[in-house]
């Protein structure tokens, strides 16, 4: 039996299946509202029955959107058009999550297909935030530094959203915490060059992710799985490595959180990542074994066999698909008839069969 087709649970909800569409940003709404081009590329997805499909990046405030098309839960309104997003979902036996999220210094940008480069406020876009006042590139307008206040403001924020994201019917939450956002920006020393309680000591960079892990794990229930993307290593010299990430990780364990999803980088511009297939397992081993919690495994798994080798050599719990998933929507199905595993199809596409 194909260990990536077995089920999983956490909290005593069920997968049933170790595949996971992985958050991918798609840069088409607007005021953040989920429309029916989210519908129809989420709804593909768990048409093609991977196991648990997330959304891309929410944003918790509007000047969290990494671009103007951002997803975004900042508001009541966003809950109703989520809705009809996870009701499909889980209509096909699929679990539907999360991932919400706040750019920081990141923010204000273009979608990819208009260049990507930031959005000054004159020009249309807003004012960036960060931990400290550095740019991301040279030529980016300069992050304001947060206060105190405006700190506890963004922790509310993220807890509210959390709030609707239970009003939305998903039914797992992820705290975007990887690829250089506000929050990796916190825990990282490379961005983060407070002197107050929130900089400095790694217990002061930990504290911000701590206190929104707290405030969410106190407004959703008990039942549902809280889930962590990290930067397991941010390429960088003086960034974070592997062995700093297993600390965060046990801190997060500690704290409510069931499962790390394990990606790298995207902190600083001046990172050297070695990208070939697998690169990024050894972070989901590493912290599966030395911490005891469940990991996912993402980034340049194409491949069934890939992996499900990965999960049979005990290397991680899920597997996280990005690109490929865009490629291929029926990736869990296909890959089913592959390994000669009869595949749960969709009774409307069942004389497609191979």
């Amino acid at each position: 039996m194909s260990k990536l087709y077995s089920s999983f649970t956490l909290r005593g909800l069920e997968l049933s299946n170790r595949i996971v569409v992985s958050p991918m940003c798609q840069y088409s709404a607007e005021n953040g509202m989920a429309n029916d081009w989210h519908l129809v590329h989420l709804g593909s997805r768990a048409v093609g029955r991977a196991g648990l499909v997330f959304t891309e990046a929410a944003a918790v405030s509007p000047e969290g959107r990494i671009s103007p098309s951002d997803l975004g839960i900042w508001s009541d309104e966003h809950i109703e058009p989520l809705k009809r997003i996870t009701t499909f979902i889980k209509a096909q036996g699929v679990c539907s999550g999360i991932q919400l999220a706040h750019a920081g210094r990141k923010a204000s940008c273009q979608p990819p297909w208009q260049g990507g480069k930031q959005i000054s406020p004159i020009a249309g876009g807003w004012q960036t935030v960060a931990p400290t006042p550095l740019p991301f590139y040279e030529n980016d307008v300069t992050p304001t530094e947060l206060s105190i206040e405006e700190i506890q403001t963004i922790i509310q924020s993220f807890v509210n959203a959390a709030k609707r994201a239970v009003s939305a019917g998903f039914e797992i939450i992820e705290i975007h915490a990887a690829h250089g956002y506000l929050l990796n920006q916190f825990l990282s020393p490379l961005t983060n060059k407070r002197k107050d309680k929130y900089g400095g000591s790694f217990e002061n960079r930990m504290r911000l992710l701590i206190e929104v892990i707290k405030g969410i794990r106190a407004v959703i229930p008990q039942e549902m799985p809280l889930f962590v993307r990290i930067s397991a290593e941010e390429w960088a010299p003086g960034g974070h490595t592997i062995d700093e990430s297993v600390e965060v990780a046990t801190l997060l364990k500690t704290n409510g959180v069931d499962l790390i999803d394990c990606s790298s980088g995207g902190v600083v511009r001046e990172q050297n990542i070695p990208v070939k297939a697998n690169y990024q397992v050894p972070f989901a081993e590493k912290i599966r074994k030395e911490v005891n919690i469940a990991t996912g495994a993402v980034g340049l798994i194409t491949d069934v066999y890939q992996a499900d080798d990965i999960l049979d050599k005990d290397e991680a719990d899920l597997i996280f698909i990005g690109r490929e998933m865009l490629r291929n929507p029926y990736f869990a199905l296909l890959g089913a008839d592959q390994m000669h595993i009869i595949p749960n199809w969709p009774k409307q596409y069942e004389r497609g069969k191979p």
